[in-house]
């Protein structure tokens, strides 16, 4: 037989093929030694080990084709890959043992209870069966090594056949046994004792059929896609340890051939950003490719509100739902309802129609989330998404920079307005400016301060449509 392949990148399914290719020769050699010399010596129990074995190989050559198959990649018709092609091969070796044991067996109640046959224990008989026990634990282990590491139920399949074919021959070899001593040692009682040939085929027989019950049983399961025990709890237990998830919905897991295939919601907070939450999603995949190495999971992340959500908070999630933005959010709440006023941004180019059915939208959806609010009071606000072209006018208007520190100033204290920015759209003067203010304000503070500098910089400032103050500490300033 040909050596399997050393481990290697992309040797997988070589290491596959070669094994049940081997497995394919040992199988039809085997079968023919022993219905060779089963015929030779009369012996059910050889012949019944021939009929295992010529079976073996219809099975072994069914593995190695499925092995075949099953390797190659995902099609626009099968979108799960051809893996289940190898649960299906091990289906039919099921299939093939349970036949060979309904025929070992009826064989067997024949010459036990109907008629009688002459079996000769002969040299020949004990050899093969040695020859027959020697290459079954060879090819078992190099099976089973190879399904492990691959994790093929169809090579499983093979190596399992042929472990029990290897304790099946020793049951062969004590029937034989037993008939040369009734007719070398003890003659007298050689009549019954030439039954334990018959006898040791239905020892066979109910060996093939145990383990044929829980191969069965195994493949069954995969085919119609029972998941693995307790690997649906490890899933689940993994993924809750993930950073970020607040608990793990809906799990479905499949297997097909070696590979696991996970679907898997879990609920995130709905607060978080798009790029968090695909970092979360990214991590409980990680975990689930620890427990099954290879796997193919999909993660589909649900936003939920986190208790004890505050209320501006739950507001900027349905706004986020929506895909608006919303801002100077104020809320008081009086004889048990809540009256809420905010400052919805909307788009330059936007009519005054359009703008109000976006904040009718918002205002319903933001009933529904929370049944608690009478009244919801909205202030369309521009978010600067004009395309017009600007020119940077500063140099040009030194008068108009001076005017803008001295009115930011008259605010915030002398020294605080710098790096003053003016660009004219058409008529209209857009300024943007960096202040200092005290470290120790509050942001609510700060933002009132800024709010003051805007409404009196349009006011006393012909022209200065849009202003926009950014805020920095005083500390920043003697650095």
């Amino acid at each position: 037989m040909t050596d399997v392949p050393p481990h290697g990148p992309g040797s997988a399914e070589v290491e596959k093929k070669a094994a049940a290719g081997n497995s394919v020769i040992a199988a039809i050699l085997l079968a023919l030694l022993k219905l060779v010399v089963g015929l030779l010596t009369q012996s059910l129990g050889i012949l019944a080990e021939a009929a295992h074995s010529l079976l073996d190989f219809v099975a072994a050559l069914v593995t190695f084709l499925a092995v075949r198959i099953s390797d190659k990649p995902a099609d626009h018709e099968h979108t799960y890959g051809h893996g289940k092609v190898e649960n299906f091969s091990a289906l039919i070796e099921t299939v093939l043992l349970f036949v060979t044991c309904a025929w070992i067996i009826y064989e067997a109640i024949q010459r036990l209870f109907l008629k009688g046959v002459d079996v000769d224990p002969s040299l020949w008989a004990f050899l093969v069966m040695a020859v027959s026990i020697g290459v079954n634990v060879s090819r078992s282990r190099m099976l089973s090594r190879v399904a492990r590491k691959h994790s093929s139920q169809a090579l499983e399949a093979d190596a399992l056949h042929f472990s029990t074919d290897v304790w099946s021959s020793y049951v062969v070899i004590a029937g034989l046994a037993i008939v040369w001593l009734g007719k070398k040692v003890f003659p007298g009682q050689s009549a019954w004792l030439a039954k334990a040939d018959a006898a040791a085929a239905v020892g066979v027989a109910i060996i093939i059929l145990f383990v044929s019950y829980k191969l069965g049983k195994q493949t069954i399961d995969v085919l119609l896609d029972r998941a693995p025990e307790g690997l649906t709890q490890r899933f689940r237990d993994a993924a809750a340890a993930v950073d970020g998830v607040l608990s793990v919905g809906q799990l479905r897991v499949r297997r097909s051939g070696p590979r696991m295939f996970v679907d898997m919601s879990v609920d995130v907070d709905r607060n978080l950003s798009f790029e968090r939450t695909h970092a979360i999603a990214e991590a409980v995949e990680a975990r689930i490719e620890e427990i099954s190495p290879g796997a193919d999971a999909v993660i589909h992340t649900d936003p939920r509100e986190v208790e004890r959500e505050s209320t501006a908070r739950r507001i900027r999630a349905v706004a986020f739902r929506n895909q608006m933005s919303v801002h100077n959010i104020s809320m008081h709440e009086e004889a048990g309802q809540m009256y809420i006023d905010l400052h919805l941004e909307v788009d330059d180019h936007l009519s005054l129609q359009q703008a109000h059915e976006m904040a009718s939208h918002i205002e319903r959806d933001l009933r529904k989330d929370m049944p608690d609010i009478a009244q919801i009071f909205t202030h369309l606000e521009s978010r600067g998404t004009g395309m017009d072209e600007g020119k940077d006018v500063t140099a040009a208007e030194r008068d108009i920079v001076a005017r803008i520190k001295s009115v930011t100033d008259e605010i915030a204290g002398s020294g605080s307005c710098h790096n003053v920015i003016i660009r004219r759209y058409g008529s209209r003067l857009a300024v943007s400016l960096h202040c200092h203010f005290p470290e120790h304000l509050s942001i609510v503070e700060v933002h009132d301060q800024s709010s003051r500098i805007e409404e009196r910089m349009k006011t006393r400032i012909p022209g200065v449509d849009r202003v926009l103050v950014h805020a920095e500490p005083r500390a920043l300033a003697r650095t």
